[in-house]
């Protein structure tokens, strides 16, 4: 059963990653910029989309880590999907724009499952276990769209920010994105519990359960 856990939680993982990385390269392709659909990372298959360390390793860890320790995260990521912001038809906003799908995605996923929660429960038309899966998924993908949206480079909400502000300041982000992923995960780790906090009142929101 655990092995089952296991796989399960890595695929919902995944598939929410690939889909979050796919529709970045959608929207920029949409945009003007064709190199996500030339690289051939506008498909489904997550061969396509697998990071080693961020898809593999790093949520095997974390698993492994909260069944020894009885509780814990279970995260990672795919890899970015590739896009030139100088192709976008619109150089202002298009960048924030291809940025914002990805949370979007994860956002729209846990809606849809959200709402076959609030009106399959009530009717008790399925087991218990199932509702346990689909809870899972929009779990993930809540959490997912709020840490993606955290304004730290490299992360989606630092670029969807920027596109507020004068152009001199996404100069001034290279310096944050060479540490992004050391600061990233630091940040990950000391406020996790606020980003589980809040995706917790967003599933009462949006499943009323």
């Amino acid at each position: 059963m655990q092995a089952i856990d296991f796989l399960f939680s890595i695929a919902v993982l995944v598939m929410s990653v690939v889909l979050h990385e796919i529709s970045h390269g959608y929207v920029a392709n949409a945009l003007g910029d064709k190199t996500a659909k030339q690289a051939g990372r506008l498909t489904l298959n997550p061969l396509a989309h697998l990071d080693p360390f961020g898809s593999v390793i790093l949520p095997v860890f974390l698993f492994l880590s909260a069944r020894l320790f009885g509780g814990g995260i279970i995260f990672g990521w795919a890899k970015p999907v590739p896009y030139n912001p100088h192709n976008l038809k619109n150089q202002k906003f298009g960048p924030a724009l291809v940025a914002a799908a990805g949370p979007l995605s994860n956002f729209f996923i846990a809606l849809l499952f959200s709402l076959f929660i609030r009106f399959a429960v009530p009717a008790n038309l399925f087991p218990t276990e199932i509702f346990s899966i689909i809870g899972f998924i929009i779990s993930i993908n809540l959490i997912l769209m709020l840490f993606n949206l955290i304004p730290i480079p490299p992360l989606d909400g630092s670029k969807i920010l920027l596109a507020f502000f004068p152009d001199k300041w996404r100069q001034k982000t290279l310096l944050f994105e060479r540490f992004g992923l050391i600061i990233v995960l630091v940040f990950l780790f000391s406020f996790f519990p606020v980003i589980l906090k809040i995706a917790s009142g967003l599933f009462l929101f949006l499943t009323g359960f």
